[in-house]
């Protein structure tokens, strides 16, 4: 149904600097910590593109090699495309301490952003919300918006709108508010002028290359996912490499060390964004109440979360691993030692490693 128009200001419609003011001041206006205008155009970013893909560090992502003209031209999934419209949200409740990992073996840790309500709905329904403040005052105009769901390079997008630069961890940093935040797209059909890039401050530090916990981050600027946690944690349906779960230590969803390093976060801003703030206590539960959870505790404490993308069975996977990895205790020796029947195959096979692997600290205690 076509919205009725009450009055078009042809003032802005017809000046696309105040036009694009306008925008970024009902960005902000909506919750959104940075807008900026991209080109649609990502094909100087394909060789590197390309690089990750022929040495299989998208591991078993195969949706991430499809569509490869898409993601290099951006006008061919949204036809009509001018101008895409950059936005970040911040996702920090509480200020980490700057460049400190936390060592808290015995909890289960979630990686920050995703403790509250999954923010991809979060992200496109305020960008709708943008599209219509827009639409209402100049008119009809192609629009859609995106958050992570389509084959778009949205960090390279943003980049080369000043959003911020491309870290050696390959996540956007800002320097004005670091790198805890979410990004998302609305591509749309105005002639908007472009942004262009802010200079690169990563300089000589390699802090998240060197404090990656599995050396996920190959090279700068280059990340294997086939190591990562965030994809063994999140991504990966199957069995995790002996040689891994060791160094996944507690992390039970996603990781954020090479964030929670890089000194760019000591600007890290906080949340303005209810949907943001934990649920459940998921930012502060040990790993044997994770453990104790059933199928419908699960469905129920991560309803509307991201954790629901890893399902039951790999999240209790994650939490046996990092069970494995906590300090010796008889309560996760008995814990480990009864198997539950809603737990499968894959389950089993890392409660029996964890268990073995607190057997082998009690022998060591006695030795």
């Amino acid at each position: 149904m076509t919205k009725k128009i009450k009055s078009i200001d042809l003032e802005l419609k017809n000046n696309p600097e105040l036009l694009k003011a306008w925008i970024k001041q009902q960005a902000l206006d909506l919750g959104f910590s940075d807008c900026v205008v991209a080109e649609p155009d990502n094909r100087a970013e394909m060789a590197h593109y390309q690089r990750f893909l022929d040495l299989g560090y998208h591991a078993d992502m195969d949706y991430l090699a499809e569509n490869l003209d898409k993601r290099a031209d951006p006008t061919l999934l949204v036809p009509g495309t001018r101008s895409i419209i950059c936005v970040r949200m911040d996702y920090l409740q509480h200020k980490p301490q700057a460049r400190y990992i936390p060592d808290t073996p015995d909890m289960g840790i979630i990686a920050r952003y995703a403790r509250g309500r999954d923010y991809h709905k979060t992200m496109r329904g305020r960008l709708k919300q943008l599209a219509s403040r827009i639409e209402e005052k100049i008119g009809e105009f192609i629009s859609r918006p995106f958050a992570d769901s389509a084959p778009i390079l949205e960090r390279p997008l943003a980049a080369k709108a000043g959003l911020g630069w491309v870290g050696k961890h390959t996540l956007i940093i800002n320097k004005q508010a670091g790198s805890f935040f979410v990004l998302g797209e609305l591509f749309c059909s105005l002639d908007l002028p472009f942004d262009t890039p802010v200079k690169a401050h990563c300089g000589s530090c390699s802090a998240c290359i060197g404090i990656c916990p599995t050396q996920a981050i190959v090279e700068p600027y280059l990340l294997d996912a086939r190591k990562c946690i965030a994809y063994l944690t999140i991504e990966y349906k199957g069995s995790i490499d002996m040689a891994l779960r060791p160094l996944i230590g507690n992390r039970i969803f996603g990781c954020d060390d090479c964030q929670l390093i890089c000194p760019w976060n000591r600007y890290a801003q906080l949340t303005s964004i209810d949907d943001f703030h934990a649920r459940h206590g998921l930012d502060d539960t040990d790993l044997l109440s994770f453990w104790a959870w059933d199928e419908s505790e699960f469905l129920s404490k991560t309803e509307g979360s991201p954790i629901r993308r890893t399902g039951f069975q790999s999240f209790k996977r994650n939490v046996a691993i990092g069970l494995g990895n906590a300090h010796y205790s008889e309560k996760i020796v008995q814990a480990l030692s009864i198997k539950h029947a809603q737990h499968n195959d894959l389950v089993y096979e890392h409660q029996d490693w964890a268990l073995q692997q607190q057997l082998k600290k009690a022998s060591s205690k006695t030795t």
